[in-house]
């Protein structure tokens, strides 16, 4: 971790902006992270990184096996620039490389013998899958799945948009996750590159900054 260059490139931002950053920082998290696979309607995907933003999740990943789309970024508001997008064209792909790196996966579904959003048990990594807008989650994501997780529902219609859905689940679990004695926050390392991360983004002509730092630190 170069510190050095972390600390000069905090002077490019008002004390107020790196306060900020700190505050965030500190509230982030990868104990959670949201999956969304093949959703059709690109505003439900730019919304669900909202949303990830809103509740500290600092991945989104997204499958693309059938549809390819950009993020919007008049709906994700901003939020590309503070969660990381991780894309991908084939889901055993992703969710071989979450169970690799120790997540649970958990299928969001009104499955009969899923487990109500309040029962939910938050002390394992999980990652929440949120399938297409009209065919939900495909049989490979249900098949792979550790556990289902299900939204009680009261009413005649029987399912919700994604990005409802993912607000409701992101903010009943994180609020369980903070009040637990889980370890959840990012490492120091983490918050290192995270933070590097949002300041070349911030940060107008941010490489031309580290590129004369580091000419002027390697004389």
């Amino acid at each position: 971790m170069n510190l050095e260059l972390l600390d000069h490139l905090q002077t490019y931002l008002t004390e107020h902006r790196n306060t900020r950053f700190q505050k965030v920082l500190s509230e982030r998290t990868r104990h959670f992270t949201v999956v969304t696979e093949d959703v059709y309607q690109l505003h439900n995907t730019s919304a669900v990184m909202r949303t990830c933003d809103v509740f500290g999740i600092q991945d989104l990943h997204v499958v693309e096996e059938k549809v390819s789309k950009r993020i919007d970024k008049e709906i994700a508001m901003g939020a590309q620039k503070w969660v990381d997008f991780k894309r991908y064209h084939s889901i055993k792909e992703c969710i071989s490389n979450l169970k690799s790196s120790g997540y649970q996966i958990i299928a969001t579904t009104p499955h009969e013998n899923s487990t109500m959003l309040h029962e939910f048990d938050v002390s394992k990594k999980s990652a929440f899958f949120f399938g297409k807008e009209t065919d939900g989650l495909s049989d490979t994501v249900m098949n792979a799945a550790d556990g289902f997780l299900k939204i009680p529902m009261y009413g005649f219609t029987e399912s919700l948009n994604i990005s409802v859905s993912a607000a409701i689940i992101l903010q009943s679990v994180v609020s369980k996750m903070k009040q637990s004695n889980v370890n959840w926050q990012l490492s120091e390392e983490e918050k290192f590159e995270v933070e590097m991360q949002w300041l070349k983004k911030t940060i107008k002509a941010s490489e031309e900054i580290i590129e004369r730092y580091n000419e002027v630190n390697s004389k």
